[in-house]
This record gives C-alpha cells, sequence and structure tokens, in this order.
C-alpha cells in the first residue's frame, strides 16, 4: 500500500506545533541576545589584550569551538548536578545554546573590531580617548556593523541547533514532531511542518538582520 501524505493531519496537529513553536521562539531569542551581549564583551577583551582575561577567553572559544555541541549540552544537564549544579530543561538549554554561540560571536566580533582603521585610533587619542573610551564609543559601533553577516550567521545556527534540545526533553518544536510521530508515525508530514516552519523562522530572522544592517549603514552612504 503507498503511503499518502495527509495535509489534514499537519493542520490537525497545529496547537501542538504552535506550542513547540512558541519554545522555539523563546529559548532561541534569549541565547541569541545574550550570545550576542556575550561576544561583544568576550571580543573587547581579546583585542584589548586584558592580562589573565584574554587568554581564558581564547582558550574558552578555543574548547567551546573544537567540542560537539550535543556534548555540551549533555554536560551541562547531566554532567553539572554531580557537582551540584542542577539546572532545569529549560535554563540548561538555554546556557547550552549561549555558552557555544558565543564562543563564536567572540571571534565574528573581534573581526569587526580589527577591522576599525588605525587613524580612528589615532584619531581618538589625539582627542584625548582613553583606550576602553574609543573601545566602547568608537571601534565597538564600526566593528559590530562589520560583524553583522557573521553575527547573523551564529544566530541562525542557535536557532537550528535549539533543535538538539530535544534529547534533553525541552518541549521544543521537534520534540513535539519526535512524540507526535512516535505516536502516530506520520513521519513525513511531521517532517514536512518542521521543515517549512523552520525555513521561515531563518528567513524572518534573516531579513529582519539584513534590515537592520542596511540602516545602520545609512549614514554612510554617499548620495
Amino acid at each position: 500500500m503507498s503511503y499518502q501524505f495527509d495535509t489534514s493531519y499537519i493542520w490537525g496537529q497545529s496547537d501542538a506545533l504552535g506550542a513547540g513553536l512558541l519554545m522555539t521562539l523563546k529559548v532561541s531569542a534569549i541565547s541569541i541576545l545574550a550570545a550576542v551581549g556575550i561576544g561583544i564583551l568576550g571580543a573587547i577583551v581579546r583585542v584589548m589584550q586584558v592580562r589573565g582575561l584574554s587568554a581564558v577567553v581564547a582558550g574558552y572559544v578555543s574548547f567551546i569551538r573544537n567540542t560537539p555541541l550535543l556534548v555540551q549540552i549533555f554536560f551541562i544537564f547531566y554532567g553539572l548536578p554531580s557537582v551540584g549544579i542542577h539546572l532545569s530543561i529549560f535554563n540548561s538549554g538555554v546556557l547550552a545554546l549561549v555558552v557555544w554561540g558565543a564562543a563564536y560571536n567572540v571571534e565574528n566580533v573581534r573581526g569587526g573590531l580589527l577591522a576599525v582603521p588605525d587613524d580612528l585610533r589615532d584619531a581618538g587619542a589625539a582627542l584625548g580617548l582613553k583606550p576602553i573610551q574609543f573601545m566602547l564609543l568608537i571601534a565597538v559601533p564600526l566593528g559590530v556593523r562589520v560583524a553583522l553577516p557573521s553575527v547573523l550567521n551564529t544566530s541562525i545556527s542557535i536557532l537550528k541547533n535549539s533543535a538538539y534540545l530535544q534529547a534533553i526533553g525541552l518541549a521544543e518544536l521537534t520534540f513535539v514532531a519526535m512524540e507526535r510521530i512516535s505516536l502516530e508515525f506520520r513521519t513525513l508530514e511531521m517532517f514536512a511542518a518542521i521543515g517549512i516552519i523552520y525555513l521561515a523562522l531563518v528567513l524572518g530572522l534573516s531579513i529582519a538582520v539584513r534590515a537592520l544592517e542596511k540602516r545602520l549603514h545609512r549614514p554612510f552612504e554617499t548620495a
């Protein structure tokens, strides 16, 4: 008997998929914002070569970028309780995504900061700006503009990687789909549905960031 794709089944699961979508949006939004903020701070520490801290940040970035995200998720959720740190499923998932995304954003933003022309640094010094003032008032606003495309890529990865959190039982979009498949075996319908939803989320995030990038570059456009 041939398989019959049933679109009405997808509509019948709209409530469950909607709940999973809301959880995906919540965990992704928190993780993306925190990862960007921590990434900027880490990039400042590395570019300014803060004694002691710079090496710590570099080691953290290297470790996170060279180990699988799923291992990091399991370490936080299953490993930390063994040393007395107990986090909820939601908080464990957010922490894992933030730690992963921030490591990439450190390098994203660091590249943007290093792209700021040395002439501006000299001009800032001539105006009496201290290094930290130059960094916060001039380098960071300009560097973040340069880093936006790579920060967008990392943010998209955080959104997509939220699907890994189904491995620890977070009821996000993929978890909901897997649960329905295990009960009703409508594999094709559920994966088609969440695939389309993820595609829409990624495209929406890309459009929003592109609009922000265009707005930030508007003052630098020549007539």
